[in-house]
């Protein structure tokens, strides 16, 4: 059983990208309980550089970074990886934006602040459809 994506079926493989690290590092933590093993991005480069060493199951990504635009991010992973799915965190009014992901490939996307039982059910049918 060589399956390199994942040893263990009950185990989510998660990327997290965002350029807020208080709120990636609270939000991995709270992730980390549920039978998800986060990884954390700080930038859009700093995740295609993580996606490059290691497959993931799910992504949650944010539209607005410093580095890189969340919508450029979403269709390199997409090259990379065409089979992950992608979940793309938005502020309000930028709604358009993360629907835009959507044509792009995104799984769904979130308003930020969002609700941690709304983000892990997305999550779960993200990982469901990707299995």
């Amino acid at each position: 059983m060589s399956d390199k994506k994942n040893t263990n079926d009950n185990l989510i493989k998660l990327l997290l990208v965002d350029d807020e690290k208080e709120y990636v590092n609270v939000l991995a933590n709270r992730l980390g309980k549920r039978s998800m093993d986060v990884k954390k991005a700080f930038s859009g480069q700093e995740a295609i550089r993580t996606l490059r060493k290691e497959d993931f199951h799910v992504a949650v990504l944010d539209l607005k970074m410093e580095d890189m635009n969340g919508i450029d991010v979403l269709k390199i992973f997409k090259q990379m990886d065409p089979d992950m799915e992608v979940i793309m965190l938005t502020g309000h009014g930028s709604q358009e934006a993360a629907k835009e992901g959507i044509e792009f490939g995104a799984f769904d996307y979130l308003i930020k602040p969002c609700e941690l039982t709304e983000l892990i059910e997305k999550i779960m049918n993200a990982y469901k459809i990707r299995k």
